[in-house]
């Protein structure tokens, strides 16, 4: 039974933007909740909902790492909602989508840190630095791979493209090709 808002998310750039908006929408609540509301509400919720963006962010990265390999065209959520640039990897390692992400991480972590140091006192604000720290390099990695995985792919995809022209040349010259 197909339905039109289940067949929405049947594009990976579809599903993929709509899950930075829930890890944008949850995240900007966690830094209000972490700066505006005081005492044990504020606290639970600040927590609460930077442990729902980190798990966003996590599981949606190694969702990533699968459509990578699938060849699908997205390439990344700026190119989806910007068209910053066509993400072509086939010439080495994808630099600029691997960079948007260090420099994403970068921001994210820094306002974290900062909101859990105004939040959290104590062990808990020990416990919440390692905890980020941690998501951070987990998210770091996946992006590498990421990069990494569609570098490969398009170096694949060229090298088969290569050895088709060359089969269909020399099928065409009867063994010979036209360079000699």
């Amino acid at each position: 039974m197909k339905l039109a808002h289940v067949t929405l998310f049947e594009d990976f750039g579809t599903r993929s933007v709509t899950i930075h908006g829930l890890m944008v929408v949850a995240f900007v609540n966690a830094i209000l909740a972490g700066l505006f509301l005081e005492g044990q509400v504020g606290l639970v919720s600040f927590v609460a909902l930077l442990n729902v963006t980190a798990g966003l962010w996590v599981a949606h990265s190694i969702h990533s790492l699968g459509n990578v390999a699938a060849g699908d065209e997205y390439n990344g959520v700026l190119n989806e909602l910007f068209d910053v640039g066509d993400g072509d990897s086939s010439r080495g390692f994808d630099t600029g989508r691997f960079g948007r992400l260090l420099g994403l991480i970068a921001v994210v972590t820094a306002v974290s840190l900062l909101t859990s140091a105004q939040a959290l006192s104590g062990t808990v604000l020990s416990i919440a630095v390692v905890a980020l720290g941690g998501i951070a390099l987990v998210t770091a990695i996946i992006g590498f791979l990421i990069a990494l995985g569609a570098s490969y792919d398009g170096a694949q995809r060229e090298t088969a493209a290569n050895v088709e022209r060359y089969t269909e040349a020399t099928d065409v010259d009867g063994g010979h090709t036209t360079d000699q």
